[in-house]
């Protein structure tokens, strides 16, 4: 490293022998002039002949000087430095010598003056101005002052020895100061050699993800930005925004090391695969993001597919053999945007509709991705003012005792009847209620709304409220229900909180703290849905749940039919041996309702009860199967 910056820091010192040609030219010129002048005044033929020496090699140096690019990394240092020091010495001697023939030929003394005071002049000029090689500028200075010396030595008069011990101080006195300049400049530029090297150094490790060595953030903006400056009209880019999937659960459950570990054998498998000039990136988290030529879409569809197959390969960190899926979103240069931010924009889209499409898969930009994320942030925003504008209601379906026909509960389902396009459906404001965050402030409004209304009836019919796993994991999320149930002043044994499967996939810890907390002073929970998502007897055997609610699939789906009829008898039979309640949703017509109460269900919900209805009607069927029971027993 020292050699490599020394050669650097003499290249950098050769390089000021070229600069300014002009000075060069400057000093040729006034030397052909004053040697001009000194043969026209002396008559001498010696001085004619110096003049003409002279002025040729100051034409072959100032030629070299401008026509030499010290910038230019084929010609070595060295060979640079030898041409300089051939002409520079040729020109010193011979203007030296040129003044020792005036002396020597006893030249008037004006001419004398004239060549001598023009030799030591350039002599010392030249001293600071090649100090940067001072072996150069020392051996002008030298050159130039010798053959005036020894003439003045072999003259021998007061006046020419007085000249020699002259010359003989102003030699090394020069050659103090020239090697003073250049310690500066060596020390400068080595410093600012030393300066610029550490700055590129922080400069790529700021552009480096320390846990994978691949670029980050800042690393692929940088590359993504040059390739576009430099991008030619017919080439085509895949810009490819990579999610690992669930990546969490390799951290929570086996360690930050080992997720790591993962993360840099991703980064390995994703080198391998990408083609040349590709820039891969860590782009934060457990993201990558790929930026890479392609020749038409086609190749970046087999591309995606080949980081899918790489990606999804086993994993065998020490003992342990991971499974790692991703989700892929995809956008091209130029058809779906032609600079960074919209490349980044599409590619993002992309990837969310990847996730939100089931995960696993790859996702290449549409326009449509434009126009519905466009209404679904119209949506955000509407529902976060419809939650301050009281806009949203609550209405309460029953779930009915199907031996008794009496309703045993009802479950809380919200309804949105916006001012100018009217009812919207939970379909289209739930998801993006979920995406966004809104479902936690959306989640606690209605269950405490619910629970106001559900302590207005009787003591033995009980509410059911349906939770977001987004919801739950929000901090402070069992405290949110307490607290609905007091200010309600709803007994929590009266509360039925809807969970489905997908909660205990994704956070099974905080789901845990969650339903401990809360049964612990009486509320119950219901599994949603049961048999859709990842149905596993695990979550039933680990957590009290006291009701399961068979989905409509089942009941009224297109598929209905004995397999069908089987699940709902085996689901029955189980709930029946722990002593749970089985509910069997989309009950439609009565030929339903008698086949899922022979298959054992319970209970049942459905619009051939009754479909969703505000809380006064809810409250009338409750007063309506009252008061039939009370005329029931006044007979």
């Amino acid at each position: 490293m020292a050699d490599k910056l020394s050669a650097r820091v003499r290249r950098v010192l050769v390089k000021t022998l070229y600069t300014q040609p002009i000075s060069l030219a400057i000093g040729a010129l006034n030397g052909s002039i004053a040697t001009a002048v000194a043969a026209y005044l002396s008559g001498m033929p010696e001085l004619w002949i110096g003049n003409v020496i002279l002025t040729i090699i100051a034409l072959a140096r100032v030629a070299a000087a401008i026509g030499l690019s010290p910038d230019d990394n084929k010609t070595s240092t060295s060979a640079l430095e030898l041409i300089y020091e051939v002409g520079a010495f040729s020109y010193a001697l011979v203007i030296g010598a040129v003044a020792a023939v005036t002396v020597w030929l006893g030249a008037s003394a004006e001419v004398q003056v004239l060549m001598i005071a023009n030799a030591l002049c350039y002599g010392v000029a030249v001293a600071a101005r090649n100090a940067g090689r001072p072996s150069i500028a020392i051996g002008q200075l030298t050159l130039v002052c010798l053959p005036i010396m020894i003439t003045s030595l072999a003259m021998g008069t007061l006046a020419h020895l007085t000249l020699f011990a002259t010359m003989l101080l102003l030699v090394p006195a020069m050659a103090a100061i020239t090697l003073n300049i250049f310690k500066v400049l060596r020390d400068s530029i080595s410093a600012a050699e030393t300066s610029a090297r550490l700055a590129e150094k922080m400069k790529l490790l700021a552009r480096t993800d320390v846990v994978t060595g691949l670029a980050n953030r800042a690393g692929l903006n940088h590359a993504i930005v040059e390739t576009m400056m430099e991008v030619e009209d017919d080439e085509k880019l895949a810009l490819i925004w990579i999610d690992l999937d669930r990546f969490k659960e390799v951290n929570d459950l086996l360690g930050h090391p080992i997720g790591d570990r993962v993360l840099g054998e991703v980064a390995r498998r994703l080198n391998g695969v990408c083609p040349a000039g590709s820039t891969v990136s860590r782009f934060g988290g457990d993201e990558f993001v790929i930026f890479a030529p392609i020749e038409d879409r086609r190749a970046a569809e087999l591309l995606a597919s080949e980081i899918h197959f790489e990606i999804m390969r086993p994993f065998r960190i020490e003992a342990d053999r991971l499974e790692v899926r991703a989700s892929l979103g995809v956008a091209l240069f130029p058809e779906d945007g032609t600079d960074t931010d919209s490349l980044m924009q599409c590619a993002d889209l992309a990837l969310y509709h990847a996730k939100v499409g089931g995960r696993s898969q790859t996702q290449f930009f549409d326009r449509s991705m434009t126009r519905d994320l466009v209404r679904r942030r119209e949506i955000e925003n509407e529902l976060r003012a419809a939650l301050q504008r009281d806009e949203l209601s609550i209405f309460f379906q029953p779930i009915v005792d199907l031996e008794s026909g009496r309703i045993r509960s009802f479950e809380a389902l919200v309804r949105w009847f916006h001012p100018e396009k009217g009812e919207l459906v939970p379909d289209e404001f739930i998801p993006v209620a979920e995406e966004t965050g809104v479902i936690v402030t959306l989640g606690n409004w209605i269950t405490a709304q619910a629970a106001r209304v559900a302590s207005t009836w009787p003591d033995d019919v009980t509410l059911s409220v349906n939770l977001s796993p987004l919801q739950i994991r929000a901090p402070g999320a069992a405290l949110g229900i307490r607290n609905a149930l007091r200010e309600a002043g709803l007994d929590p044994s009266r509360l039925e909180l809807e969970v489905t499967e997908t909660l205990f996939v994704e956070d099974n810890h905080a789901t845990a703290n969650f339903i401990q907390e809360l049964s612990a002073i009486g509320v119950k929970f219901a599994l949603d849905d049961f048999g859709t998502g990842y149905s596993s007897l695990g979550y039933i055997n680990n957590f009290p749940f006291n009701k399961i609610k068979v989905d409509r699939s089942f009941v009224s789906g297109a598929n209905v039919g004995r397999k069908s009829d089987a699940i709902i008898r085996a689901v029955a039979e189980m709930g029946s041996t722990l002593e749970m309640e089985i509910v069997a949703e989309g009950l439609e017509t009565i030929e339903q309702v008698h086949a899922v109460r022979e298959a054992g269900c319970t209970l049942g919900q459905g619009f051939y009860f009754s479909r969703a209805v505000p809380d006064y009607l809810a409250a009338m069927l409750l007063a309506q199967e009252r008061s039939a029971d009370r005329r029931k027993m006044g007979t």
